[in-house]
């Protein structure tokens, strides 16, 4: 498990253990891969960032991870892996959300995208992600950087 503090200093929790803080968390966030590149979506207010969002009344997390990911980018997801999940105390609330990596199969234009501007694919993430100010806050803390350490680790399919 691991300790720190998000981009606006509340305390997170992060585990690659199966469920450690809710058994189905309100909350999602899918690493994507497509084609050898990673699949982002550029959020409205945010910046760009991997998509994810709220599990709604009779959904799964896992069906709630596939939906946002189309809604968010129109990407299909082919594959979905749990990879863990993690726990954000903030002042007013707590936030767990499961972390997925999915390998999608193709990309759907569409004209209008959830909260987004649509699908952003890039051959890499930048080395200094934490301070390039084009990418949002989720992305900026260390949920994302033990994420693709562990990801690396278990030796996931990346294309």
């Amino acid at each position: 498990m691991y300790t720190f503090k998000d981009y606006y200093h509340n305390q997170v929790e992060l585990s690659f253990t199966d469920h450690p803080y809710a058994e189905v968390p309100k909350h999602v966030w899918v690493i994507c891969r497509y084609k050898n590149e990673w699949l982002l979506t550029h959020h409205i207010r945010r910046g760009l960032e991997f998509p994810g969002g709220k599990v709604e009344a009779g959904e799964t997390p896992e069906e709630a991870a596939v939906r946002e990911v189309k809604e968010e980018t129109g990407g299909i997801v082919s594959h979905l892996t749990y990879i863990g999940q993690y726990k954000v105390s903030g002042k007013d609330k707590i936030i767990i959300k499961n972390i997925y990596l999915g390998l999608i199969s193709d990309i759907q234009e569409y004209t209008h995208y959830e909260e987004t501007k649509g699908p952003v694919l890039l051959k890499e993430l930048p080395e200094d992600i934490k301070t390039d100010r084009r990418f949002s806050f989720i992305m900026r803390d260390n949920v994302l950087v033990h994420t693709l350490q562990r990801i690396k680790e278990s030796s996931q399919e990346w294309s």
